[in-house]
């Protein structure tokens, strides 16, 4: 481990203009222990949504969010302090190292952790979420600006702490709820900037993509590690099961659906999302909205990872409205946070996206009474539409400049 170059005030802490680009081998390691927890929160929502109980088979929607969101908000905050400071510096390196660990330790704790393991998910994130920002405190002192900031991270992130550990301590519906009430408190406070009464607000931001190429291309490696955990579920599932006619068309689905959600994402706003970023105006802002959409195709994904081990255990059962809600929820909150992402980098709407949301609705109705595989299928074939009309586009048009706004 290096120290990296720099001024003495921070010993080479800060990144360096050279390092903007690409992720080092530190955040890729980061990003599989990401892939082994978002598996492992597909690995325990499907057997609720599978479950004869009703009541069970509807909290499961609310379980995903519950754990799939503090893993993806610490993978946001570590790829943003990655960003702003060099990772070759030993500090950094431990710091990432450990993160790494608490996210192991949390997803270890996915299968019970509404039952009994629920400290061991809350307590590794809130030491995490508090101690990284106090530890970049000190290390930055002297540069009041950015100390400032940490410290009101730190004090957003003690209070949702204590919604945090209380959940781990309480049981089933009360532990639901104070989990869902802290991590909306942690999204609250990056949305309004840490506001603290009495510090200085707003003397730095941590959401400007100041990094140039290396934040926009740690976002598009999340949209790829979202997309392998799909691969990696269904393919799991499918080696486990006797090979039938149904589950062989229903993992062909799965993988052209894959393949479909990593078509649209890149063409042609994920693609040049570094070169929006190096030519907006407002990074902070766009640095902000930027994080939200891939948050939102991030979660799409993972509902249509959920979606598709459902088609793995029931293709042919006869259809269940949460079954269903998955299965079309998924691609259409992808393609809702791409409609976004579109928004961010070209300023303006994506007609097909939109479509397709509209078309994913529409269809709901009828789809009721057909099966999982076949809502699977219609997914997949609005998809394959949506590309398509980006194929015809491209062809009649050279490659567009980005424009973002403001």
């Amino acid at each position: 481990m290096q120290r990296g170059n720099g001024g003495p005030e921070t010993g080479g802490l800060l990144r360096g203009p050279e390092q903007s680009r690409q992720a080092n081998f530190l955040e890729l390691f980061f990003d599989l222990v990401l892939v082994f927890a978002l598996k492992g929160v597909v690995d325990r929502v499907t057997p609720d949504l599978l479950s004869d109980d009703l009541v069970i088979r509807w909290a499961s929607l609310l379980y995903a969010l519950v754990l799939a969101l503090p893993l993806l908000w610490l993978w946001t905050t570590t790829a943003h302090i990655t960003s702003r400071f060099d990772p070759r510096h030993q500090g950094i390196q431990v710091m990432v190292l450990v993160s790494a660990f608490g996210l192991l330790l949390m997803t270890t704790s996915l299968q019970d952790a509404f039952i009994g393991r629920g400290l061991v998910f809350a307590v590794p994130y809130v030491l995490l979420q508090v101690g990284r920002p106090l530890i970049l405190a000190a290390l930055v002192r002297g540069r009041v600006p950015l100390q400032v900031l940490y410290l009101r991270m730190a004090a957003w992130s003690g209070v949702s702490g204590v919604l945090w550990v209380g959940g781990g301590i309480a049981q089933d519906e009360g532990r639901v709820l104070l989990w869902s009430l802290a991590i909306t408190l942690d999204f609250l406070g990056a949305r309004v900037g840490w506001l603290v009464p009495r510090i200085r607000h707003r003397s730095i931001s941590a959401w400007a993509m100041h990094g140039g190429h290396h934040l926009a291309e740690r976002y598009q490696q999340l949209l790829l590690i979202a997309l392998g955990e799909s691969v990696l579920s269904v393919g799991s599932t499918y080696t486990v099961r006797p090979a039938g006619a149904a589950n062989t068309l229903g993992l062909v689905v799965a993988f052209i659906t894959t393949i479909l959600l990593w078509r649209i994402y890149f063409y042609r706003s994920g693609q040049v999302l570094a070169e929006a970023v190096t030519m907006a105006r407002n990074r902070e802002g766009l640095g902000r909205r930027t994080g939200a959409a891939h948050m939102v195709m991030v979660i799409g994904i993972l509902t249509v990872a959920i979606g598709h081990e459902v088609v793995q255990e029931r293709a042919g059962s006869t259809q269940l409205p949460v079954w269903l809600m998955t299965i079309l929820g998924g691609p259409a909150l992808f393609l809702l946070g791409r409609i976004r992402l579109e928004r961010i980098v070209f300023d303006r709407v994506s007609t097909p996206r939109i479509v397709g949301v509209v078309l994913l609705l529409a269809l709901s109705p009828p789809l009721v009474f057909t099966t999982p595989l076949a809502a699977a299928a219609t997914a997949s074939l609005v998809l394959l539409g949506i590309a398509i009309a980006d194929a015809r586009r491209a062809a009649k048009a050279p490659e567009e400049a980005p424009t973002p706004p403001g």
